[in-house]
């Protein structure tokens, strides 16, 4: 096995030139406005999705609690859990990405 090389100079911080012009770009509109640097701005639309996707979350977890307590049979905990699983995936999938004001 050869030895784990080390790499030169600072480490990055984005994953490319794309996210680190996301960020430029947020820290500038949030600058321009007189926010701070951890205020998040998001839209009604995405706020309204976001919260939709945890609603649908927390039911399959409600879902998968209240089948434990009637003794499911496999097939069925199987398909909850892959219910709970399917809303999980989701959310895991979700990116806020950084716009502009204006």
């Amino acid at each position: 096995m050869l030895p784990a090389q080390e790499s030169v100079g600072r480490p990055r911080l984005y994953c490319g030139q794309a996210c680190r012009q996301r960020a430029y770009e947020q820290r500038s509109a949030t600058a321009k406005a007189g926010l701070s640097d951890d205020v998040v701005l998001v839209t009604r639309a995405e706020l309204d999705g976001l919260q939709d996707r945890l609603y649908q979350l927390r039911c399959a977890i409600e879902d998968v609690q209240t089948l434990l307590t009637e003794k499911p049979t496999k097939a069925e905990l199987e398909r909850s859990l892959a219910d709970l699983v399917r809303s999980t995936g989701r959310l895991d999938r979700l990116w806020l990405n950084g716009k502009a004001a204006g």
